[in-house]
């Protein structure tokens, strides 16, 4: 299982902040480059960068994030607002080494398909987005009229092999993921699995890992000190 380390983005500094609703916002620190340097003297194999700027539509983080990119010696997956192939062309050329694609970009499958054609198997990850069990995209009203699982069986069809799985309404509360959804998504389509949303101890971890689940975004839980980086690598990767 691979730990992904987060570092969620908004006007500079790194935040938490509910994708639904932008007025609520934890400020976790003022300099993304500390944190990451924090991450990678932890013993990190991935960082997650998510451009909140971006995702909300009021403004661009990506000159911060080319910056990352050439400081971090291990890989990046970015995420916020993309969708498209220029997109995914533009944060490939930045030197990013995964680009999770925002539940809208399979809202045609051959366009998502014909992205997919342009890029490695392993560069793309769809997002899939859910809450109260319904798909949920900002910039997409329509998608809760399309069924997580059929969302992801497009992307699967598409070519790709990998999905993050976010509960939305388990976003920062530290109560637990989703693995039980995340789960079926990844026995109904045969994709890895990476499982976002509400981890908040090792034990949560332990399951996503016990399930034979893909890994786990962790965010929250690291800056409010539920456990540390090193333990959850630790708790992640085989004894």
């Amino acid at each position: 299982m691979e730990l992904y380390p987060a570092i969620d983005i908004r006007a500079g500094r790194v935040v938490r902040m509910s994708r639904s609703d932008a007025a609520r916002q934890t400020l976790y620190h003022h300099d993304p480059f500390a944190v990451a340097d924090q991450y990678l003297e932890a013993g990190a194999r991935w960082v997650h960068v998510v451009d909140l700027d971006r995702a909300f539509g009021i403004g661009d983080q990506t000159p911060l994030l080319a910056d990352l990119v050439k400081r971090l010696p291990i890989p990046v997956q970015a995420g916020g607002g993309l969708r498209t192939a220029d997109d995914a062309l533009r944060m490939r050329d930045l030197g990013v080494q995964r680009v999770v694609l925002g539940c809208r970009a399979a809202e045609s499958e051959g366009a998502l398909r014909e992205t997919a054609d342009f890029f490695s198997e392993d560069f793309l990850a769809i997002a899939v987005d859910v809450r109260a069990g319904a798909l949920w995209a900002r910039d997409w009203p329509e998608a809760a009229a399309v069924a997580p699982l059929a969302l992801a069986r497009r992307a699967r069809a598409a070519g790709l092999t990998l999905a993050v799985h976010t509960d939305l309404s388990r976003e920062g509360s530290l109560l637990g993921p989703n693995v039980e959804d995340a789960a079926a998504l990844a026995r109904e389509t045969g994709m890895e699995i990476v499982v976002s949303g509400g981890i908040g101890s090792l034990d949560d971890l332990a399951r996503i890992r016990a399930l034979g689940l893909s890994g786990a975004v962790v965010g929250r839980a690291l800056f409010e000190g539920r456990f540390t980086l090193r333990e959850a690598l630790a708790c992640s990767s085989p004894s």
